[in-house]
């Protein structure tokens, strides 16, 4: 099982970062869900992702995509390209 932290961090060092479109959990947006792009990441913390604006705690992430790939589905996880 890969876990979101793991797959950020494996994209970061082994990939582009800004190829990744991140869905999340925002009480509050339309539909509760919000979208960043991996552009906008500053830090893969240990339980935060942290971008300019918020701190993302990883169980709120709900799907992870890389160039329309999706490597993270909250319902149903693949790690393709491993």
């Amino acid at each position: 099982m890969y876990f979101v932290r793991d797959i950020l961090n494996k994209i970061k060092w082994t990939k582009d970062l800004k190829k990744v479109t991140i869905w999340y959990v925002h009480r509050g947006a339309l539909g509760n869900t919000k979208m960043i792009s991996g552009d906008e990441i500053i830090s893969i913390g240990r339980s935060f992702l942290e971008t300019s604006t918020a701190m993302i705690p990883y169980h709120r992430i709900t799907k992870i995509l890389y160039e329309n790939e999706v490597l993270f589905n909250r319902w149903g996880i693949s790690m393709r390209g491993k």
